[in-house]
């Protein structure tokens, strides 16, 4: 009997003791992983910086330098396109970003801006241009095509002010 007492006792006593080292260690996890969320969130440590800290100890006030661009604007097109017997209309408008010295070449080149995205807007089908992420693949094929005909280093990029499809 005395024998059957010792081993119902063994292990009541190993789980009461396992219980506080893990509770311990819970505990010391939890505190030390707060204390390196605040050191990181507060910028103690040097190597992990918020970037919106990082502009702020740059210069609070400090003003970004675009350089110096000139925004030209391209004639407002109106393309007519047909699908299945329907036709609906796309209104199209935009600016052209060029360096200060490059707005009179890009000016006189505008016959050929046009032409280059009225051709390339017609040869559009209505599905091309109803999907979700049509306008961010056609802006970027516009201004390459943009670019191809102006030649490199005039035109830095192409800003839809108007994509309406009626």
């Amino acid at each position: 009997m005395a024998d059957e007492d010792k081993t119902e006792d063994l292990p009541e006593a190993g789980r009461k003791r396992g219980k506080w080292p893990l509770m311990l260690g819970l505990g010391l996890a939890l505190v030390g992983g707060g204390a390196g969320f605040y050191a990181a969130t507060s910028g103690l440590l040097p190597f992990f910086r918020v970037p919106q800290q990082q502009a702020n100890e740059a210069g609070a006030g400090a003003t970004v330098d675009f350089g110096d661009v000139v925004f030209v604007p391209v004639e407002p097109l109106v393309i007519s396109l047909s699908q299945g017997g329907v036709t609906r209309h796309l209104r199209f408008r935009a600016e052209l970003e060029v360096d200060h010295g490059q707005e009179r070449d890009v000016t006189r080149l505008m016959p050929r801006i046009v032409d280059v995205l009225n051709t390339y807007l017609r040869a559009l089908s209505l599905a091309d241009i109803e999907e979700r992420a049509a306008l961010l693949r056609l802006r970027a094929q516009m201004l390459r095509r943009v670019q191809i005909v102006a030649g490199a280093g005039r035109i830095n990029d192409l800003l839809v002010m108007e994509f309406v499809l009626n």
